[in-house]
């Protein structure tokens, strides 16, 4: 696979998502209070950050998939545009009924809504064929 400007524009955000997610996801299921201010207690607790680990590290394949595969980068896109959106827009409700989180969730957040745009803009840009489908 030869990797050219056409080829990688509309999977570098894939490539940026794949570097944050899928350690983001070993933290969440491992070892949460090192990064962020999440202390589970309980085996629930614990349950569901694994849960999310591997919801994290699902969506991450399906990302290396469409890098690396045309057949899969259509969806890889469009799941990578609604994760973002909806991660984003969590955090944004959050912001408003439960306030302010700490910095490492403010810059997730207003990254999460640009790789969603970016990810809305591939699948919309005339110039991809995406666009065309």
């Amino acid at each position: 696979m030869t990797l050219t400007k056409e080829s990688i524009l509309p999977k570098i955000h894939l490539i940026i998502s794949i570097i944050i997610v899928f350690p983001v996801a070993i933290i969440y299921g491992f070892a949460p209070q090192y990064q962020f201010d999440i202390s589970p207690k309980t085996i629930d607790e614990h349950n569901f950050l694994k849960a999310i680990m591997g919801l994290y590290i699902g969506f991450s394949i399906l990302w290396i998939l469409g890098v690396f595969k045309h057949q899969f980068l259509k969806i890889a896109l469009i799941s990578n545009m609604i994760f973002m959106f909806g991660l984003g827009f969590g955090r944004v409700l959050s912001f408003v009924v439960d306030g302010i989180p700490t910095f490492g969730y403010n810059f997730g957040t207003l990254a999460e809504i640009f790789l969603g745009c970016y990810g809305l803009w591939i699948l919309t840009n005339k110039n991809t064929n995406f666009a065309k489908n």
